[in-house]
């Protein structure tokens, strides 16, 4: 099966890798970049104590690149959505990680069971209201320091008729709504879209699946968990 992976590069690498483990053929299309501000982050930590929280592993690559100013907040507590962004905290040395399935909404729970508070969460930017909004109601005080931001990148004509040149790809994965927006917002691959009909539009949650259009809903599925085993799972 030929997928098109839509994430940023360095994710959608990874990606590539399982898709090929279980026998598909990869085509990527990144239609998004991160750009880091390890210095929001920097300045951020130093002026907290409390525990951590990121919904993604993009502030994990940020804090990364502090080198040994990160050592003295090592030992904070750190909630991370998801196992993999909670693996990639505690590869770079974070030592109490907690990881919860699903949303930000299940994460804001599960840091309310550990009593947490003055929160800092690291953050991107554009982003889901879910996490800050659910803090919010269960009364958790939280500070945001933005420390990336997913810049558009928008493929050109060539790059688009690559994809199909080789034969439809037979399913597209969209990993987050900003992204979904995008490829949407492209009229040439609208345009593809409609000209090989059938092509599987498989989303991680309901949020994502919003942005496809009323037209193509029919071709749409949702995994049953916002992770990417779940998405997979579909193909």
């Amino acid at each position: 099966m030929r997928v098109l992976v839509t994430r940023p590069a360095h994710s959608a690498t990874r990606t590539a890798r399982r898709l090929r483990d279980m026998g598909h053929e990869p085509l990527l299309l990144p239609l998004r970049r991160p750009v880091h501000d390890s210095a929001a982050a920097a300045g951020a930590l130093a002026t907290t104590s409390g525990a951590i929280a990121v919904t993604s592993a993009e502030a994990i690559r940020v804090v990364s690149a502090l080198g040994e100013q990160l050592n003295p907040h090592l030992g904070r507590p750190l909630f991370a959505v998801g196992e993999t962004t909670a693996e990639e905290a505690r590869s770079l040395g974070f030592r109490s990680v907690a990881a919860s399935q699903g949303n930000g909404r299940d994460l804001a729970d599960l840091i309310a069971t550990q009593g947490a508070d003055g929160l800092l969460y690291l953050a991107g930017m554009p982003r889901a209201e879910t996490f800050e909004a659910r803090l919010s109601e269960l009364g958790i005080r939280f500070s945001v320091a933005e420390c990336y931001r997913m810049q558009p990148v928008a493929p050109g004509p060539a790059e688009i008729e690559a994809i199909f040149a080789g034969g439809r790809p037979d399913a597209v994965l969209f990993y987050s709504r900003q992204t979904a927006d995008d490829f949407f917002g492209l009229a040439e691959l609208c345009s593809a879209l409609a000209e090989h009909g059938g092509i599987r539009l498989l989303c991680l949650s309901e949020a994502v699946a919003e942005a496809i259009p009323a037209a193509l809903k029919k071709n749409a599925a949702i995994a049953p968990m916002p992770d990417e085993k779940s998405l997979l799972s579909l193909l």
